[in-house]
């Protein structure tokens, strides 16, 4: 019996050191890049995005306002108190939106993180966020036209905590963080990963989401929601499900519904938007994901 856990336990640290090796690159240079835009390039996003209010973009804006919420890179405790500031200053609630959506589904340090995944998930992923930003902005713009979305009138803002007047140890300090909150999961997915090529089948798995389209996307789709803690800890179970058949449009649909639902992110939401908000927010992404999942089988 001793022997047995031996070898088990010597096959799960090679395979964990393989592919740390592998993508740990991405993590470090991820939170390098994360802390950089956060403490140097922050400010700039938002005052950007609050210049545009000044341009007549019209339905239009919900472009550049999709563009700017994957390019900020504050977690969404740290967005909605931005988006506050934005609708106090007058921004439109479809712009709001468009920024809100597509920042929980992917900042510049999960965006590097990607990059693990290969070109074409790396394009998918980013394509997919800045459409569903802007749909989301369009549908608000349709449904809640004559009627607010949001409401801030409640919230209470955090302080922030980039406050060292030395911007080095400001920079530091940020990145310590970022190691502090996301180190424990990237090591727990490369785990998980090392796990899942010893003891779960190459076959029954591509069965359930590579071969059948349609049900693989469902599936994915709904094992996004209680499976996805944090984006750095799902980058080599994404990697080891794609290289043992799951299909591109099963992957979409996980990086969808994932992000969305994960729970921080659904505690951050709900505190601005009303039941009935909150429930079209979650079957919006879920129909996004499924529906965006199943044109990426049929197409790729």
């Amino acid at each position: 019996m001793l022997d047995i856990l031996q070898r088990e336990f010597i096959y799960l640290w090679y395979y964990s050191s393989v592919l740390f090796n592998q993508i740990a690159i991405y993590w470090v240079f991820g939170i390098f890049l994360g802390s950089v835009i956060s403490v140097f390039g922050k400010e700039k996003i938002h005052r950007l995005f609050v210049s545009i209010q000044n341009k007549r973009l019209g339905i239009f804006g919900v472009i550049p306002a999709s563009l700017l919420g994957i390019a900020s890179p504050l977690c969404m405790y740290g967005t909605i108190p931005i988006a506050a500031s934005f609708s106090e200053k007058g921004m439109r609630d479809d712009w709001l939106a468009a920024f809100m959506m597509s920042s929980i589904l992917l900042n510049p340090q999960l965006l590097i993180y990607s990059a693990a995944l290969g070109t074409t998930v790396f394009s998918i992923r980013l394509v997919l966020a800045i459409i569903c930003g802007i749909l989301a902005g369009l549908c608000v713009r349709l449904f809640f036209r004559d009627r607010g979305f949001f409401n801030f009138s409640t919230l209470v803002l955090p302080e922030s905590r980039d406050t060292d007047p030395n911007m080095l140890m400001r920079l530091l300090k940020n990145v310590w963080r970022n190691i502090k909150a996301t180190g424990k999961y990237f090591l727990l997915g490369i785990v998980l990963s090392a796990m899942f090529q010893r003891y779960i089948s190459p076959d029954a798995f591509a069965g359930l989401f590579g071969n059948q389209q349609g049900f693989g996307v469902l599936l994915a789709a709904t094992i996004g929601v209680p499976l996805y803690v944090c984006g750095g800890g799902t980058i080599p179970l994404l990697l080891e499900w794609l290289r043992h058949g799951m299909s591109l449009g099963a992957a979409a649909a996980f990086m969808i519904t994932g992000p969305a639902t994960k729970i921080t992110n659904l505690g951050a939401v709900k505190i601005v938007l009303g039941k009935r908000q909150f429930s079209i927010y979650l079957a919006y992404t879920i129909l996004f994901a499924i529906v965006t999942g199943i044109f990426i089988d049929i197409s790729l």
